[in-house]
């Protein structure tokens, strides 16, 4: 056997196990399954999720909402971009100190909302029929776990 035949079948075994592949593979998997759900709507799986941490918590300024999402500022402020388009957030200056912004849904931005949970909820169930009994929740603990 070649060294570049025993290169391969390392790297082929290291991609079966590694759990980042997975993890990212699964992640992706999920984003295009919930992307599909919510086209109907013209939402995407993150702005979803964006918009969900929002309602639980309005107005917050935008680091503490890139934290919530497990983002960076910068990404964060990039994905508020087509939501302020929408007008389904509002992105306003910070009272208490005029340097920060701080983000909230709008009123369309709450129907929008309103609109996209079922559709989650159907989706999600979906999902989770694809898991083994107690797996759902076996997999978020052990997600969580991560981070």
């Amino acid at each position: 056997m070649s060294k570049s035949q025993n290169s391969q079948d390392a790297a082929a075994a290291e991609g079966v196990s590694c759990l980042c592949f997975h993890a990212q593979r699964a992640a992706r998997s999920l984003g295009r399954r919930f992307d599909e759900a919510f086209r109907l709507i013209g939402l995407t799986n993150g702005q979803y999720s964006l918009l969900a941490a929002l309602s639980q918590c309005q107005p917050v300024g935008i680091g503490g909402l890139a934290t919530t999402l497990g983002m960076d500022r910068t990404t964060m402020t990039a994905a508020l971009k087509p939501l302020t388009r929408r007008r389904l957030v509002q992105v306003g200056i910070d009272p208490a100190d005029r340097r920060n912004r701080l983000v909230a849904m709008t009123k369309s931005g709450v129907a929008t909302l309103a609109k996209a949970r079922p559709i989650w909820r159907a989706t999600h169930c979906e999902v989770e029929k694809l898991l083994s009994a107690g797996g759902a929740d076996r997999l978020r603990r052990d997600l969580r776990a991560l981070f």
